[in-house]
């Protein structure tokens, strides 16, 4: 049996090491193109097709060490082609002038006076359980001053680690105001997990009443929504409200891609938290936002008087949420019913229990 040297042995390695990077690599750019490649799917499929024929000529050249030749000129076409590739990822920018799906159609602008906010474009649509709504964007004022409380709300429609979550602002005055960071659609084009990752879709924060953006998820997609009350001083509930409008200034003014991974619903919302809150550790559960409220009762932001299982039972808001209903159509009195039951961060109760309400059963 011949004996290996070790440059050779080394050689080998080197190149067996290059294999993964290479899967990784055919990997991405076969869903960078499969998403933004311009023109009809089989032009994307040919495109794809030549690409991962590259990589396998190259994966081939690297496991057989007699094929030198072959080895540096699939080496040399891959790296080329995947210079091209990254060159026109890089031409790819987000814009704000693109033919919108109604409902993220528009961007919400603020005016600030002291502690006087006006709000415009704040969604209040009218959702119908056949799918369609109503659209009404409205100008609505708050008063900073008049802020009482944050309340986390997390929405589940794909399993136990993947959810969407909301923040709502409450006001002395009864009034809820929901900021929800979301994909921003063109017309016609719905979500998908994957295209998240490839700079399919630009980022949106709507600003929305709870009977739009609540109710839609708890009576028309019937997610399972669940609604947790924030331990959050009134200083640091009103740094975090600005946060929300400082972002979504920004936004107006230069958009910015959505990633399912970096900058999403939870990412988002925990970079507007940082400097707020000191000290936030970075957690696993940040991008399994399914386990977000686990790492809010962790951190001692929920109420800590009951088990964080009795603070998901008392929260889950949809029995309540479709018995105020009147006519298939959003009671005005939504936000109060959907909190009936539902503790605050001092072990109090927002609002009474409904009587009969089963998630208040000890």
């Amino acid at each position: 049996m011949p004996r290996l040297s070790l440059p050779t042995l080394l050689t080998a390695s080197a190149r067996l090491l290059l294999l993964p990077v290479v899967a990784v690599a055919t990997a991405w750019g076969g869903g960078a193109l499969w998403f933004q490649l311009p023109g009809p799917a089989p032009l994307r499929e040919l495109v794809i097709a030549l690409w991962g024929t590259l990589a396998l000529l190259l994966a081939i050249a690297l496991c057989c060490p007699r094929m030198r030749r072959l080895r540096r000129w699939s080496l040399a076409g891959y790296l080329l082609a995947l210079a091209a590739l990254l060159g026109w990822w890089q031409t790819l920018t987000p814009r704000n002038d693109r033919d919108w799906a109604p409902d993220v159609a528009r961007q919400l602008a603020f005016e600030r006076h002291g502690s006087q906010v006006t709000l415009y474009n704040v969604r209040n649509f009218e959702w119908r359980a056949t799918g369609g709504f109503t659209p009404h964007w409205e100008t609505r004022e708050y008063d900073l001053d008049q802020l009482r409380s944050v309340d986390m709300l997390v929405s589940y429609w794909m399993g136990p680690a993947i959810a969407h979550t909301l923040v709502s602002f409450g006001f002395s005055d009864g009034r809820y105001l929901t900021f929800s960071v979301e994909i921003r659609r063109e017309r016609g084009e719905a979500f998908s997990t994957f295209g998240g990752f490839f700079r399919q879709f630009e980022v949106s924060l709507i600003a929305a009443d709870e009977r739009d953006i609540v109710r839609t998820r708890t009576n028309v997609r019937h997610e399972a929504v669940y609604l947790y009350r924030v331990g959050l001083s009134r200083p640091a509930m009103r740094q975090l409200l600005l946060a929300y409008l400082d972002t979504a200034r920004a936004l107006r003014s230069e958009p910015a891609f959505y990633n399912t991974l970096t900058s999403n619903c939870t990412t988002l919302v925990f970079d507007m938290l940082r400097p707020i809150v000191p000290g936030l550790p970075l957690d696993y559960r940040l991008l399994l936002s399914g386990y977000l409220p686990d790492y809010a009762y962790d951190l001692g932001g929920l109420d800590d008087s009951r088990s964080l299982e009795t603070l998901r039972r008392l929260g889950h808001i949809n029995a309540r949420a479709r018995a105020s209903d009147i006519d298939g159509h959003a009671a005005a009195d939504f936000s109060r019913a959907i909190r009936r039951g539902v503790p605050a961060a001092d072990g109090t109760l927002i609002a009474p229990p409904a009587p009969g309400d089963p998630a208040t059963a000890p």
